[in-house]
């Protein structure tokens, strides 16, 4: 049986396999990894230090980008520089501490960058204190913020899963 001119080159056609270029498909995925490293290491998590163990707590909100204050059993640090000494602030009777204020004052002078200002333009403080300080001594820090205009106050703690299994059954 004789084949038409039609069906000879519609099978010729047939043969050629189209080839994948791969280039631009790696170049895609390249830029997504870029993208996800970057992104991954801006997180809004505070990373308390390891002499703090936080409460835990059900909060769903995340911290924002504020002035923090780390209470841990011995002393009192703000921005990362120590300030006052833990018992110091529990044998005093004023509810405004000194070298609180004064630190809280200069982060306010002090402002370099948009990160820093707006930092102290937020005028809004996170505490990150050990669950064994006394709330005495944590009522007397949160007094001294407020004197100095950090009216915002949040205590940082950690977040832990909620049993979805218990309240489900109930």
């Amino acid at each position: 049986m004789k084949t038409s001119r039609r069906i000879q080159r519609m099978s010729r056609s047939r043969r050629k396999v189209a080839a994948l270029n791969l280039t631009s498909l790696m170049d895609v995925f390249v830029t997504l990894v870029f993208f996800l490293v970057i992104h991954q290491g801006t997180s809004e998590v505070l990373d308390p230090p390891k002499r703090i163990t936080l409460p835990d707590s059900v909060a769903e909100d995340r911290p924002r980008e504020t002035v923090v204050i780390f209470v841990s059993p011995e002393e009192v640090t703000v921005q990362g520089e120590p300030v006052v000494r833990v018992a110091e602030i529990a044998a005093t009777d004023r509810q405004n501490i000194a070298p609180i204020a004064i630190r809280l004052a200069e982060l306010g002078d002090d402002v370099i960058g948009l990160s820093t200002r707006t930092v102290a333009e937020s005028r809004e403080v996170t505490i990150l204190a050990d669950k064994s300080v006394p709330f005495a001594v944590l009522k007397k820090v949160m007094s001294t913020c407020t004197s100095q205009g950090y009216e915002r106050i949040s205590l940082a703690v950690l977040q832990k899963e909620t049993d979805t299994s218990r309240t489900s059954q109930i």
